[in-house]
């Protein structure tokens, strides 16, 4: 069986840029919503919500545990370096999106398949 590859249209890569940032101040709330919403109408949007869901979970449970780290301050160093990473692969995820390109987030735990 074969795939046909379809180039994402204007609006999806629209949808998906929007996702990506959204993450940089909502957390995992938009990439979530338009996740469940998209999932089974777009393959495009549906993969690149699902990719951003499991980057801001994995940010959020980073956070948790230097959250936990405050303790011994050496989380107040690893909370500053999550959250400029979090901005960081925001933006360069949703200048991939913008392009109509498939981001991966780098060091991002896959639990949403």
């Amino acid at each position: 069986m074969t795939t046909e590859i379809t180039t994402p249209s204007n609006d999806d890569k629209n949808m998906a840029t929007v996702t990506h940032l959204g993450g940089t101040v909502f957390s995992f709330i938009p990439a979530l919503i338009v996740w469940v919403l998209k999932k089974d109408e777009n393959e495009y949007i549906a993969t690149q919500a699902k990719e951003a869901l499991n980057f801001q979970i994995t940010v959020l449970i980073a956070q948790c545990i230097a959250g936990a780290l405050v303790l011994i301050l050496v989380g107040f160093a690893l909370l500053g370096i999550i959250w400029l990473a979090n901005i960081v692969l925001c933006i360069i995820a949703a200048i991939s999106t913008s392009k109509g390109e498939t981001y991966r987030y780098p060091l991002t735990l896959r639990l949403i398949n």
